[in-house]
């Protein structure tokens, strides 16, 4: 397998991070899409290359877990690289490291090729050339326990929201780093600021547009919280989040 990887150094911004001077998972998981969409791009299967096909891609899974909390003052070096994909699954990893090599988080997310105009899934060949000479390389940098997240059993409701048009992408729906701020609004800046958080795992099933109403519920045991985004009576997203001590 090839040693292919993107490196980029991002210089993070004050509104990065959150009300403990820590960054926002959202803002993370903004970066390391940017890094991905640089790496398509580079691979000949970016955003550009796909849109007159029709074609595109949709995140499904993502899986972080951090070292410590990066916190504000440091500047990141983020690297990433495809790994082969599986069926119709494309996976692609991301290790985030301080610009003094110290590393700080490790993802790994999934995502799938559709066709924009009726959202079945096409295989990875559908990329044509851009596939047969991708460099994919088959390194895990954080390996992830399971890809499935359990139904709430006894879910509470915590809030209900509606999709705002500032919140979606150029598919129309709500960007996908903006459910990390949806799901971490159902903690208290109270729970928050007594516990650091370990590592978090979101699994996109449907996509919610401008306008549609997100009932979000959620289910503690422990150090670990589950939570759900339903609409309609429909489960939309799923999330899972573990807390340690904040020291």
């Amino acid at each position: 397998m090839s040693a292919y990887c993107l490196t980029k150094t991002y210089a993070l911004r004050y509104s990065d991070f959150d009300f403990k001077d820590e960054l926002l998972p959202s803002s993370l998981l903004a970066l390391v899409q940017e890094s991905a969409c640089r790496s398509a791009d580079e691979l000949g299967f970016g955003y550009a290359d796909l849109k007159p096909h029709g074609y595109g891609f949709l995140v499904v899974n993502t899986h972080c877990e951090f070292v410590r909390p990066i916190r504000l003052g440091d500047d990141l070096v983020i690297k990433t690289w495809p790994l082969p994909p599986r069926h119709v699954i494309c996976e692609r990893d991301y290790l985030v490291e301080s610009t003094t090599g110290e590393k700080l988080a490790a993802l790994a997310s999934r995502w799938c090729l559709v066709d924009l105009n009726t959202f079945s899934l096409l295989p990875p060949s559908a990329m044509g050339e851009a596939h047969e000479k991708c460099p994919y390389r088959d390194e895990h940098t954080v390996l992830v326990p399971s890809w499935k997240i359990p139904r709430l059993t006894n879910g509470r409701e915590v809030y209900r929201m509606a999709v705002r048009a500032g919140q979606c992408d150029h598919y129309f729906h709500a960007n996908n780093t903006r459910y990390a701020d949806f799901f971490f609004d159902c903690f208290s800046m109270e729970e928050l600021s007594a516990r650091a958080v370990k590592s978090f795992r979101i699994a996109y099933s449907k996509q919610a547009k401008a306008g549609r109403e997100l009932v979000f519920l959620r289910e503690d045991e422990g150090n670990i919280s589950r939570c759900e985004a339903i609409a309609d009576g429909e489960l939309l997203t799923q999330f899972t989040v573990e807390f340690s001590e904040n020291t």
